[in-house]
């Protein structure tokens, strides 16, 4: 089963260790999880997405 948890941005943010403003940053260079964003302006972030992108920075060492 799908995990279709959403979550809001404050808890991102202390999952990541980061500053909003560090957030916004990284968003404005094209990098970070995909966002759904509510009409009322509040931002939440899918679970899958956020455990996709990190993912997706993984290092391989050989």
């Amino acid at each position: 089963m799908a995990n279709h948890q959403n979550l809001k941005l404050p808890e991102v943010l202390d999952e990541l260790g980061m500053s909003r403003a560090a957030f916004y940053r990284m968003r404005a260079r094209g990098q970070g999880p995909r966002l759904i964003k509510l009409p009322n302006r509040q931002i939440r972030i899918r679970r899958s997405d956020l455990d996709s992108w990190l993912s997706s920075l993984e290092e391989v060492r050989h």
